[in-house]
């Protein structure tokens, strides 16, 4: 069975993805400038990641309430906790930002973050076709992320390889490396969205 017309379920799901999309595109786009504007930022991204939380135990809430659900419901638990997984993580990795004041982004975490972003744009346009019972269409969109996922990988190495070659300070090796597998970690929950839908599209379609 899958999902028919808009049901809550689908509402809240496309609410958790697009507040994850916009905490993403926020998270890519900010400038910088000062040490100040990373606790717009940092604080910004904890409002975001807030809403998400919100949404998600609204999910939960439903689940509970619900006699029959359009798809299974560890699916739809699933599928909603590892969007929110993602949101997470882009703002855990604004907090560390923040905490290290670090107001410049290398080329190495900008790579990340244009990869996060792309992520969340294949996961919205996912959760739309999801609403609109066109399943076997998702499987395109699942390719791409773990696409970015896998591009994610390579630039961690270069990254850290980079990093011990023209670091010499101890504890700016330390942040910079906490930041870019911060990174990866949120490229890999962007894989755990794929795997998520892939699952869906294999039960029910």
């Amino acid at each position: 069975m899958v999902f028919k017309k808009k049901d809550k379920f689908n509402t809240l799901l496309s609410e958790i993805a697009l507040n994850m999309k916009e905490g993403a595109h926020y998270f890519a786009d900010y400038k910088l400038k000062n040490v100040s504007d990373l606790k717009i930022f940092s604080e910004t991204m904890k409002n975001y990641e807030t809403k998400g939380d919100t949404f998600v135990h609204e999910v939960i809430k439903e689940l509970n309430n619900a006699f029959i659900t359009p798809i299974e419901r560890e699916d739809i638990l699933h599928l909603a906790m590892s969007l929110d997984d993602v949101l997470d993580g882009i703002e855990h990795c604004a907090a560390l930002f923040e905490m290290y004041s670090i107001t410049q982004a290398d080329d190495f975490m900008l790579k990340f973050v244009d990869a996060i972003k792309n992520c969340s744009d294949e996961i919205v346009k996912s959760i739309e076709l999801l609403s609109s019972k066109k399943l076997l269409n998702i499987r395109d969109h699942a390719i791409k992320i773990k696409d970015y996922e896998s591009k994610c990988d390579n630039v961690l190495r270069q990254s850290i390889k980079h990093l011990f070659s023209i670091e010499k300070d101890p504890i700016r090796i330390i942040q910079y490396k906490e930041i870019y597998e911060n990174l990866e970690d949120i490229a890999d929950s962007c894989q755990s969205v794929a795997n998520t839908l892939e699952t869906i599209i294999m039960k029910n379609a």
